[in-house]
């Protein structure tokens, strides 16, 4: 299986642009995305911090995306 790296919520918002996310709104620094088929996930933007890898793996986990699949996105 491979590591997640470790990269900044805006990569992460980038990435799942590419995979067709949107950012539907925004409260604080917490940016609300939603596909439209229905996947949904928060992604937190806090400027300079790395995402951790559970939060990462938490938030593929709703996107319903793999790994492999995430990082061909980056």
């Amino acid at each position: 299986m491979t590591r997640l790296p470790r990269i900044t919520g805006r990569e992460i918002i980038g990435a799942l642009r590419k995979a067709g996310f949107e950012v539907a709104r925004i409260k604080g620094s917490h940016h609300y995305l939603r596909h439209r088929d229905g996947r949904g996930t928060v992604v937190p933007i806090h400027a300079g911090e790395t995402m951790g890898p559970g939060l990462l793996a938490a938030i593929l986990r709703d996107c319903e995306l793999e790994r492999d699949e995430f990082i061909a996105l980056l």
